[in-house]
Protein backbone atom coordinates (compact mmCIF):
# COMPACT_ATOMS: atom_id res chain seq x y z
CA UNK A 1 0.00 0.00 0.00
CA UNK A 2 1.43 3.20 -0.99
CA UNK A 3 0.94 6.69 1.34
CA UNK A 4 -1.27 9.96 0.53
CA UNK A 5 -0.06 12.83 2.18
CA UNK A 6 -3.78 14.64 2.85
CA UNK A 7 -1.78 17.86 2.89
CA UNK A 8 -2.02 18.05 -0.89
CA UNK A 9 -5.84 16.89 -1.12
CA UNK A 10 -8.60 17.18 0.74
CA UNK A 11 -9.69 13.88 0.39
CA UNK A 12 -8.21 10.54 -1.80
CA UNK A 13 -10.43 7.81 -2.33
CA UNK A 14 -9.82 4.22 -0.99
CA UNK A 15 -10.12 2.62 -4.35
CA UNK A 16 -6.87 4.62 -5.56
CA UNK A 17 -4.90 4.63 -2.30
CA UNK A 18 -5.03 2.15 0.46
CA UNK A 19 -3.13 3.92 2.84
CA UNK A 20 -3.58 7.76 4.12
CA UNK A 21 -1.46 10.14 6.25
CA UNK A 22 -3.39 12.73 7.54
CA UNK A 23 -1.49 16.47 7.77
CA UNK A 24 -0.76 17.62 11.47
CA UNK A 25 -4.14 20.02 11.69
CA UNK A 26 -6.39 16.88 10.48
CA UNK A 27 -4.55 14.80 13.36
CA UNK A 28 -5.17 17.56 15.90
CA UNK A 29 -8.76 18.12 15.14
CA UNK A 30 -9.33 14.10 15.20
CA UNK A 31 -8.09 14.09 18.58
CA UNK A 32 -9.87 16.72 20.42
CA UNK A 33 -13.04 14.83 19.05
CA UNK A 34 -11.76 11.59 20.34
CA UNK A 35 -10.74 13.22 23.81
CA UNK A 36 -14.10 15.12 24.06
CA UNK A 37 -15.54 11.55 23.52
CA UNK A 38 -13.33 10.14 26.18
CA UNK A 39 -14.76 13.00 28.55
CA UNK A 40 -18.09 11.83 28.77
CA UNK A 41 -17.60 8.25 29.23
CA UNK A 42 -18.76 6.22 32.02
CA UNK A 43 -17.07 3.08 33.22
CA UNK A 44 -17.36 0.73 30.60
CA UNK A 45 -16.52 1.01 26.62
CA UNK A 46 -19.61 -1.32 26.15
CA UNK A 47 -22.22 1.09 27.44
CA UNK A 48 -25.04 1.66 24.98
CA UNK A 49 -24.56 5.48 25.98
CA UNK A 50 -21.27 5.98 25.20
CA UNK A 51 -21.55 3.80 21.63
CA UNK A 52 -24.15 6.72 20.96
CA UNK A 53 -22.15 8.93 22.08
CA UNK A 54 -19.46 7.92 19.55
CA UNK A 55 -22.44 7.63 17.11
CA UNK A 56 -23.33 11.25 17.26
CA UNK A 57 -19.55 12.71 18.10
CA UNK A 58 -18.54 11.01 14.35
CA UNK A 59 -20.14 14.04 13.02
CA UNK A 60 -17.48 16.22 14.04
CA UNK A 61 -14.89 13.88 13.15
CA UNK A 62 -12.54 16.15 10.21
CA UNK A 63 -14.62 16.08 6.85
CA UNK A 64 -11.77 15.05 4.91
CA UNK A 65 -11.34 11.61 7.09
CA UNK A 66 -15.59 11.15 7.07
CA UNK A 67 -15.21 11.53 2.87
CA UNK A 68 -12.79 8.71 2.99
CA UNK A 69 -14.33 6.90 5.38
CA UNK A 70 -17.74 6.97 3.67
CA UNK A 71 -16.24 6.21 0.04
CA UNK A 72 -14.46 3.03 1.46
CA UNK A 73 -17.18 1.74 2.58
CA UNK A 74 -19.27 2.53 -0.33
CA UNK A 75 -16.78 0.99 -2.33
CA UNK A 76 -13.73 -0.58 -0.86
CA UNK A 77 -11.39 -0.54 -3.89
CA UNK A 78 -8.98 -3.47 -5.37
CA UNK A 79 -7.87 -4.59 -2.15
CA UNK A 80 -10.45 -4.44 0.16
CA UNK A 81 -8.46 -2.36 2.74
CA UNK A 82 -7.47 0.99 4.41
CA UNK A 83 -4.88 2.10 6.57
CA UNK A 84 -5.61 5.74 8.24
CA UNK A 85 -1.80 6.27 9.59
CA UNK A 86 -0.58 7.83 13.16
CA UNK A 87 -4.26 8.39 14.95
CA UNK A 88 -4.42 9.16 18.58
CA UNK A 89 -3.86 6.86 20.60
CA UNK A 90 -2.02 7.97 23.86
CA UNK A 91 0.94 6.20 23.02
CA UNK A 92 3.21 7.81 26.12
CA UNK A 93 0.60 6.62 28.83
CA UNK A 94 -0.04 2.92 27.54
CA UNK A 95 -0.24 0.02 30.38
CA UNK A 96 2.10 -2.86 29.52
CA UNK A 97 1.13 -4.97 26.85
CA UNK A 98 -1.43 -7.47 28.45
CA UNK A 99 -0.56 -11.27 27.96
CA UNK A 100 -3.38 -12.86 28.93
CA UNK A 101 -5.94 -15.07 26.95
CA UNK A 102 -9.50 -13.37 25.94
CA UNK A 103 -7.64 -9.87 26.75
CA UNK A 104 -10.12 -6.96 26.49
CA UNK A 105 -10.40 -3.54 26.98
CA UNK A 106 -13.52 -2.36 29.30
CA UNK A 107 -11.97 0.51 30.57
CA UNK A 108 -12.92 3.57 28.19
CA UNK A 109 -9.59 5.24 27.02
CA UNK A 110 -7.99 7.25 23.99
CA UNK A 111 -7.70 3.97 21.87
CA UNK A 112 -11.18 2.65 22.69
CA UNK A 113 -13.06 6.19 21.53
CA UNK A 114 -10.69 6.30 18.04
CA UNK A 115 -11.94 2.85 17.79
CA UNK A 116 -15.90 3.85 18.67
CA UNK A 117 -16.04 6.78 16.27
CA UNK A 118 -14.71 4.83 13.20
CA UNK A 119 -17.14 2.09 13.70
CA UNK A 120 -19.63 4.65 14.17
CA UNK A 121 -18.27 5.82 10.70
CA UNK A 122 -18.62 2.12 9.06
CA UNK A 123 -21.91 1.40 10.83
CA UNK A 124 -22.08 0.11 14.27
CA UNK A 125 -19.96 -1.41 16.53
CA UNK A 126 -21.24 -5.12 17.60
CA UNK A 127 -19.08 -8.33 18.75
CA UNK A 128 -19.67 -12.10 19.73
CA UNK A 129 -20.76 -13.03 23.28
CA UNK A 130 -18.88 -16.52 22.89
CA UNK A 131 -15.77 -14.31 21.90
CA UNK A 132 -13.91 -12.22 24.37
CA UNK A 133 -16.63 -11.91 26.80
CA UNK A 134 -18.91 -10.01 23.96
CA UNK A 135 -16.38 -7.01 24.50
CA UNK A 136 -16.48 -4.21 21.84
CA UNK A 137 -12.89 -3.40 21.93
CA UNK A 138 -10.57 -6.51 22.44
CA UNK A 139 -6.62 -6.92 22.62
CA UNK A 140 -4.66 -8.71 19.97
CA UNK A 141 -1.57 -9.62 21.82
CA UNK A 142 0.35 -13.14 21.92
CA UNK A 143 0.02 -15.43 25.22
CA UNK A 144 2.66 -17.44 26.37
CA UNK A 145 1.75 -21.32 26.03
CA UNK A 146 -0.40 -20.50 22.81
CA UNK A 147 2.20 -19.54 20.02
CA UNK A 148 1.30 -22.35 17.94
CA UNK A 149 -2.40 -21.24 17.98
CA UNK A 150 -4.31 -20.28 14.63
CA UNK A 151 -5.62 -17.21 16.54
CA UNK A 152 -5.63 -13.59 17.89
CA UNK A 153 -3.04 -14.88 20.68
CA UNK A 154 -1.16 -16.86 18.76
CA UNK A 155 2.66 -15.91 17.02
CA UNK A 156 3.27 -18.05 14.47
CA UNK A 157 1.91 -17.25 10.80
CA UNK A 158 -1.77 -16.46 10.82
CA UNK A 159 -3.22 -17.65 7.74
CA UNK A 160 -5.66 -16.17 5.61
CA UNK A 161 -9.26 -15.84 6.27
CA UNK A 162 -12.73 -14.40 6.82
CA UNK A 163 -13.15 -13.18 10.27
CA UNK A 164 -15.79 -15.54 11.74
CA UNK A 165 -16.41 -17.17 8.42
CA UNK A 166 -18.38 -20.04 10.11
CA UNK A 167 -20.99 -17.63 11.74
CA UNK A 168 -24.38 -16.26 9.40
CA UNK A 169 -23.84 -12.90 10.90
CA UNK A 170 -20.16 -12.32 10.03
CA UNK A 171 -18.78 -8.11 10.60
CA UNK A 172 -18.40 -6.51 7.63
CA UNK A 173 -15.63 -4.86 8.95
CA UNK A 174 -12.59 -5.68 10.95
CA UNK A 175 -10.72 -2.59 12.55
CA UNK A 176 -7.34 -3.19 14.11
CA UNK A 177 -5.31 -0.10 16.00
CA UNK A 178 -2.23 -0.66 16.38
CA UNK A 179 -0.98 -0.02 20.06
CA UNK A 180 2.43 -1.43 19.78
CA UNK A 181 4.97 -3.34 17.14
CA UNK A 182 6.21 -6.21 17.60
CA UNK A 183 9.78 -5.79 19.21
CA UNK A 184 11.33 -6.68 15.60
CA UNK A 185 9.47 -4.57 13.61
CA UNK A 186 8.23 -7.75 11.31
CA UNK A 187 5.04 -8.68 12.50
CA UNK A 188 2.99 -7.51 9.09
CA UNK A 189 -0.64 -7.66 8.37
CA UNK A 190 -1.06 -9.02 5.46
CA UNK A 191 -4.46 -9.09 3.38
CA UNK A 192 -5.71 -11.00 0.38
CA UNK A 193 -8.58 -9.27 -1.87
CA UNK A 194 -11.26 -11.32 -4.43
CA UNK A 195 -10.66 -8.67 -6.32
CA UNK A 196 -6.62 -9.38 -7.13
CA UNK A 197 -6.98 -13.31 -6.35
CA UNK A 198 -10.51 -13.72 -8.92
CA UNK A 199 -9.23 -12.92 -12.41
CA UNK A 200 -6.18 -15.13 -11.70
CA UNK A 201 -8.17 -18.22 -10.88
CA UNK A 202 -9.03 -21.12 -13.46
CA UNK A 203 -12.78 -21.39 -14.34
CA UNK A 204 -13.25 -24.72 -13.05
CA UNK A 205 -11.88 -23.38 -9.22
CA UNK A 206 -14.39 -20.50 -9.74
CA UNK A 207 -17.42 -22.06 -10.60
CA UNK A 208 -16.22 -24.91 -7.94
CA UNK A 209 -15.92 -22.22 -5.23
CA UNK A 210 -19.68 -20.91 -5.92
CA UNK A 211 -21.13 -24.14 -5.35
CA UNK A 212 -22.19 -24.81 -1.65
CA UNK A 213 -19.57 -27.74 -0.74
CA UNK A 214 -17.45 -26.42 1.91
CA UNK A 215 -17.97 -26.74 5.84
CA UNK A 216 -16.16 -24.27 8.18
CA UNK A 217 -15.10 -24.45 11.81
CA UNK A 218 -15.53 -22.12 14.17
CA UNK A 219 -12.09 -20.52 15.72
CA UNK A 220 -10.55 -21.17 19.33
CA UNK A 221 -11.07 -18.17 20.55
CA UNK A 222 -15.02 -19.07 20.33
CA UNK A 223 -14.65 -23.08 22.44
CA UNK A 224 -16.87 -24.10 20.22
CA UNK A 225 -16.48 -27.41 18.38
CA UNK A 226 -18.00 -28.94 15.17
CA UNK A 227 -18.97 -27.38 11.90
CA UNK A 228 -21.77 -25.05 10.57
CA UNK A 229 -23.79 -25.75 7.62
CA UNK A 230 -22.33 -25.98 4.08
CA UNK A 231 -21.67 -22.72 2.23
CA UNK A 232 -19.80 -21.33 -1.13
CA UNK A 233 -16.91 -19.69 -0.95
CA UNK A 234 -18.03 -17.17 -3.60
CA UNK A 235 -21.40 -15.80 -3.21
CA UNK A 236 -23.31 -12.84 -5.14
CA UNK A 237 -22.28 -10.69 -8.39
CA UNK A 238 -19.78 -13.19 -10.38
CA UNK A 239 -18.26 -10.15 -11.19
CA UNK A 240 -17.62 -8.82 -7.97
CA UNK A 241 -18.47 -11.57 -5.49
CA UNK A 242 -18.29 -12.08 -1.52
CA UNK A 243 -16.23 -14.56 -0.40
CA UNK A 244 -16.16 -16.62 2.65
CA UNK A 245 -12.64 -18.75 3.33
CA UNK A 246 -11.17 -19.63 6.19
CA UNK A 247 -7.80 -21.56 5.46
CA UNK A 248 -7.26 -23.30 8.90
CA UNK A 249 -11.06 -24.17 8.96
CA UNK A 250 -13.14 -24.41 5.77
CA UNK A 251 -12.65 -28.00 4.76
CA UNK A 252 -14.05 -29.48 1.20
CA UNK A 253 -16.38 -31.66 0.99
CA UNK A 254 -15.81 -33.00 -2.77
CA UNK A 255 -12.40 -33.56 -4.32
CA UNK A 256 -13.31 -30.48 -6.47
CA UNK A 257 -13.99 -28.54 -4.12
CA UNK A 258 -10.53 -29.55 -2.49
CA UNK A 259 -8.44 -28.90 -5.66
CA UNK A 260 -10.09 -25.19 -5.43
CA UNK A 261 -9.68 -24.34 -1.77
CA UNK A 262 -5.81 -25.46 -2.71
CA UNK A 263 -5.43 -23.31 -5.95
CA UNK A 264 -7.26 -20.46 -3.80
CA UNK A 265 -4.68 -20.57 -0.81
CA UNK A 266 -1.61 -20.69 -3.34
CA UNK A 267 -2.74 -17.70 -5.27
CA UNK A 268 -3.27 -15.57 -1.97
CA UNK A 269 -0.30 -16.02 -0.62
CA UNK A 270 1.66 -15.40 -3.95
CA UNK A 271 -0.12 -12.44 -4.41
CA UNK A 272 -0.95 -11.01 -1.07
CA UNK A 273 -0.61 -7.19 0.68
CA UNK A 274 1.51 -6.91 3.48
CA UNK A 275 1.36 -3.86 5.43
CA UNK A 276 3.85 -2.53 8.76
CA UNK A 277 1.23 -1.36 11.65
CA UNK A 278 2.89 1.20 13.77
CA UNK A 279 1.57 3.27 17.04
CA UNK A 280 -1.42 4.63 15.45
CA UNK A 281 -2.39 3.18 12.74
CA UNK A 282 -5.50 1.59 12.30
CA UNK A 283 -6.31 -0.45 9.69
CA UNK A 284 -9.66 -1.77 7.99
CA UNK A 285 -10.29 -4.96 6.20
CA UNK A 286 -12.90 -5.36 3.73
CA UNK A 287 -14.51 -8.87 5.67
CA UNK A 288 -16.36 -9.11 2.73
CA UNK A 289 -14.20 -9.45 -0.03
CA UNK A 290 -10.99 -9.48 1.73
CA UNK A 291 -9.06 -12.37 3.68
CA UNK A 292 -6.57 -11.32 6.29
CA UNK A 293 -3.61 -12.99 8.14
CA UNK A 294 -0.20 -11.94 10.17
CA UNK A 295 3.36 -13.15 9.38
CA UNK A 296 5.18 -14.76 12.66
CA UNK A 297 6.89 -13.11 15.14
CA UNK A 298 9.08 -13.55 18.24
CA UNK A 299 7.48 -12.44 21.59
CA UNK A 300 9.63 -11.46 24.66
CA UNK A 301 6.37 -11.30 27.06
CA UNK A 302 8.22 -8.13 28.91
CA UNK A 303 4.81 -5.81 28.28
CA UNK A 304 6.21 -4.55 25.37
CA UNK A 305 4.89 -6.80 23.02
CA UNK A 306 3.00 -6.42 19.66
CA UNK A 307 -0.34 -4.87 20.45
CA UNK A 308 -3.48 -4.50 18.47
CA UNK A 309 -6.66 -3.34 19.80
CA UNK A 310 -9.68 -4.87 17.27
CA UNK A 311 -13.36 -3.86 16.85
CA UNK A 312 -15.80 -4.95 14.51
CA UNK A 313 -18.52 -2.78 11.90
CA UNK A 314 -21.40 -4.21 10.88
CA UNK A 315 -23.12 -2.08 7.69
CA UNK A 316 -26.45 -3.24 8.50
CA UNK A 317 -26.79 -4.15 12.63
CA UNK A 318 -30.40 -5.41 11.95
CA UNK A 319 -29.46 -7.57 9.99
CA UNK A 320 -28.49 -10.09 13.15
CA UNK A 321 -31.41 -8.22 15.28
CA UNK A 322 -32.31 -11.85 15.85
CA UNK A 323 -28.85 -13.03 17.42
CA UNK A 324 -28.68 -9.98 20.03
CA UNK A 325 -31.31 -9.61 22.52
CA UNK A 326 -32.75 -6.07 23.53
CA UNK A 327 -31.19 -4.52 20.45
CA UNK A 328 -27.73 -4.37 22.30
CA UNK A 329 -24.48 -4.63 20.83
CA UNK A 330 -23.67 -8.27 21.52
CA UNK A 331 -24.50 -11.50 19.18
CA UNK A 332 -24.92 -14.60 21.51
CA UNK A 333 -26.00 -16.99 19.07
Amino acid sequence: MSSVDMTQAPYVPASADGTVRCDARTLARLGHVAAELLDQAGDLVDDPAWVALARHAWEDVPAELRRTVREFRRCSGPDGALVLRRLPIGAAHLPPTPMVRGSVQHSPSLPAATLLLFAAGLGDPAAFGAEKSGALVQDVVPVPGQEAVQGNVGSVELTFHTENAFHPHRPDHVMLLCLRPDHEGVAELRTSCARRVLPLLTPGTREALGRPEYLTEAPPSFGLTGEGTAHAVLTGDPDDPDWCFDEAATKAVTPEGGAALAEVAEVAHRTYTGVLLRPGDLAVVDNRVTLHGRSAFSPRYDGRDRWLQRTFAFSDLRRSRDHRPGDGTVLVR
